[in-house]
């Protein structure tokens, strides 16, 4: 039997294929009977339930579609809130525990045959378990200690890293060749075209595209906001739009470097769409992070031809979106000389959050894992945000907080500045995996960017992509497996986070 892509389900005894069987057949009946009560109540659910349900049976057979699903749906349902169309979850959530569960499932019938979970997090993967300790478990003791009651509020916002490293671990078990992670960044790169494409109609309000987007995408239900001249898009947030813009446009001058736009002609016009579609953010952050992701992708390809493509491209797209830099460019505040919205985040930092944050030492463990406080109802705002990343990670986890974010720039750059010298496709999610951190860490100053929605989606999952691919390169040495085929130069030696029992002909994959 030769390698496939997807692990075969482990062999058993004939006793406990006899027990399995019987186990599986009196599910399917309590699945169908639930289905048929389903359907008489609620269709709509009950029609759903039944795709979740054939997703669940292709992610067992075939692992990797997990992650094709968690990349390529994402940033086209992230933004739709929650309750809109699922209870209490958004789709994207949903999605998650879909894929998490049907992994999961597979995972405990390997363990039928004796198959072990290994997992050894490497570097990156500890400061990401830190940081998620550091913001929830952490600052919700030092609340009780306090004694200051914990909210929901508090409770969703400590599940935030969790969710993302759950999406992590997904992604890395999920996709396990040199050729699934190439699909999986041309499924990244189509996914964000389509999202640049909503967020240039909507800044220029052409097409009706934000009364369409008020069904679905309206934050808090307000349509007032997708007619802002800012294309937030399906990710309802303009400046998560341009983060995303930003971390694709890294994937495609990392094809472009490789391979050349003639071989992949399609590389011209999705260049153009995502350096577009950043500058139809509206976002100041977005212009400043395309700058900051211009020099990291020539320092990594030591070419100075991609950044000024894609500069003159940005320089087009300023005058294709006059009416959106005009109106932006009018919000200056005459006093300050600063955008209106960076003096209103400056005054609420002064009144909302510094003064807490800065007393009784505060910031040694945080404040509380929420991060917005009620607004004033004179000025009739509902929530005030923290829009400064580093004073969120002081609010949210204090000094420990801080220094594992530091901690995990300082790992994930080193090994993504390594790994993007490589030819294949991990070179290339390791250019977005460098790309991304790097921008994130200097837009922090503005917004915690680090867990916007869509955009920190995708950087988990390149961090994923990149942690699978070198790995199972490293390992793979002359293996029948699909998509590696070359044995990895020796510097390469990543931790295993993941090892079944190899089959036969099969090799193991990490």
């Amino acid at each position: 039997m030769t390698g496939t892509g997807a692990w075969p389900l482990a062999a058993a005894s004939p006793l406990r294929d006899r027990v399995g069987a019987a186990a599986l057949g009196a599910a399917a009946l309590a699945v169908a009977a639930g289905l048929g009560a389903a359907v008489a109540a609620a269709p709509t659910m009950a029609a759903l339930g039944a795709v979740a349900l054939a997703l669940a049976v292709v992610i067992v057979l075939r692992p990797a579609v997990a992650g094709y699903l968690m990349i390529v749906v994402t940033p086209l349902v992230v933004g739709i809130d929650r309750g809109r169309i699922l209870p209490v979850l958004r789709p994207n959530e949903a999605l998650l525990l879909l894929c998490g569960g049907a992994l999961l499932a597979r995972a405990l019938w390997n363990l039928r045959s004796g198959a072990r979970l290994r997992p050894k997090p490497g570097p990156v993967v500890t400061t990401l378990l830190l940081m998620a300790v550091f913001n929830s478990a952490v600052p919700l003791l030092w609340m009780s200690v306090r004694g200051v009651p914990v909210s929901a509020d508090d409770l969703l916002y400590a599940v935030v890293l969790w969710k993302y490293l759950a999406l992590y671990g997904i992604v890395r078990a999920a996709v396990r060749s040199e050729r699934e992670v190439r699909h999986c960044l041309w499924l990244a790169m189509a996914a964000a075209s389509i999202v640049a494409v909503v967020a240039v109609l909507q800044s220029l309000g052409l097409f009706g595209v934000p009364k369409l987007l008020g069904t679905f995408y309206a934050p808090f239900g307000d349509e007032g906001r997708l007619a802002n001249g800012r294309g937030g898009s399906t990710l309802a947030l303009p400046a998560a739009t341009a983060d995303l813009m930003i971390f694709n446009i890294a994937l495609v001058a990392a094809f472009w470097r490789r391979h050349g736009f003639r071989r992949y002609p399609v590389l011209v016009p999705m260049a153009v769409l995502l350096v577009v579609g950043t500058f139809a953010s509206g976002q100041f952050s977005g212009a400043i992070g395309l700058v900051v992701a211009l020099v990291v992708i020539g320092l990594v390809s030591r070419r100075a031809n991609l950044p000024v493509a894609f500069g003159l491209v940005g320089l087009a797209a300023t005058w294709f979106l006059r009416p959106v830099i005009e109106r932006r460019l009018s919000g200056f505040d005459r006093v300050s000389g600063l955008p209106e919205s960076w003096v209103g985040r400056l005054h609420n930092l002064r009144s909302y959050f510094w003064p807490t944050l800065f007393s009784d030492n505060n910031f040694v463990l945080g404040v509380r894992p929420s991060a917005r406080v009620p607004g004033s109802r004179e000025l009739a705002v509902r929530w005030v945000w923290i829009e400064s990343g580093y004073t969120w990670l002081l609010w949210g986890g204090g000094i420990p907080l801080l220094v594992s974010y530091l901690a995990f720039v300082v790992v994930s750059v080193r090994r993504s500045w390594r790994l993007a010298e490589r030819p294949d496709a991990v070179g290339t999610a390791a250019t977005g995996v460098l790309v991304g951190v790097v921008v994130s860490a200097v837009l922090m100053l503005f917004d915690p960017h680090i867990t916007y929605r869509g955009a920190a989606d995708l950087l988990f999952a390149l961090l994923a992509l990149m942690t699978a691919g070198a790995a199972q390169s490293s390992r793979s040495q002359g293996a029948d497996h699909a998509g590696i085929g070359q044995r990895p130069p020796q510097r390469y030696h990543p931790r295993l986070a993941w090892e079944p029992p190899a089959e036969e002909g099969v090799a193991r994959h990490d």
